[in-house]
């Protein structure tokens, strides 16, 4: 395979999401770039990936050009395990059945804290978002995968409300909140891939993507961030790995 020089932005963000997955895991996936990113997994590398959509299916196969518009879309059910009901499947998460919560979000924070519910003031708020669906319960119960845009904006030292819990306050926070399992394990942006420090738990730059600078992603953030001693650059998109995404979505509705 050889490496590919023209990507969109949301092009890598599926691609380097995808890369954070395992064979054999059992991932819960948010539709958009979270979908498309296990999908990718799923067809290139890990074919005994289960993915669990919140609308029911279980174990999804989602066809070439197909991708669903929304979480209770039943054109997956076909080659799937199973279909449930929404809360038999969030059983699942409660029972720990689930390896990997993976979705987007409208804020995050330096702990990995996301918001999907409003901006602003909570009595006046400037922007109403979606709320939260399934995304409390993903993230108090699983190992979390975001992949959103990297903007100032985005990118704040304290969410406006917390919708998915991450590591709270930091520290131990999430423990003593009563969430001992699960919590963020990787922030995919077109700038850079993120982890969380292992005391602090706090957001940390694990590698930088070909062609950005760090002061590119600090200037891009609202709150100092933390390098990880062993930086690195991740690898850029492969060739087939493009082609593979662009079959998935070929009127470029996620990835343009």
């Amino acid at each position: 395979m050889t490496e590919a020089s023209h990507y969109t932005a949301s092009e890598i963000l599926a691609i380097l999401a995808s890369r954070q997955l395992k064979d054999g895991q059992v991932v819960f996936a948010g539709v958009g770039t979270p979908l498309l990113a296990a999908t990718l997994a799923q067809q290139l590398r890990c074919p005994g990936l289960t993915i669990l959509f919140e609308g029911g299916v279980v174990g999804a196969f989602v066809e070439a050009g197909k991708l669903p518009p929304s979480t209770n879309d039943q054109r997956c059910t076909k080659r799937a395990n199973m279909v449930l009901g929404s809360a038999d499947v969030l059983l699942l998460l409660q029972r720990g059945y689930v390896d990997i919560g993976f979705m987007g979000g409208a804020q995050i924070d330096q702990f990995g804290n996301l918001n999907s519910s409003f901006i602003g003031d909570p009595a006046a708020p400037k922007t109403r978002l979606p709320g939260t669906g399934g995304g409390n319960d993903i993230s108090s119960l699983t190992n979390m995968i975001v992949a959103m845009k990297h903007e100032k904006r985005r990118f704040v030292e304290n969410v406006d409300f917390i919708t998915s819990p991450g590591f709270i306050r930091g520290g131990d926070s999430r423990r003593e909140s009563g969430l001992p399992a699960g919590g963020m394990f990787r922030v995919i942006t077109e700038l850079a891939v993120f982890g969380f420090d292992d005391k602090k738990r706090r957001m940390k730059v694990l590698a930088l993507n070909p062609g950005v600078s760090r002061e590119e992603v600090q200037d891009n953030t609202g709150f100092g961030l933390d390098f990880d001693e062993s930086l690195t650059v991740t690898e850029p998109p492969t060739t087939h790995e493009l082609q593979i995404l662009r079959q998935l979505d070929p009127e470029r509705l996620f990835t343009a």
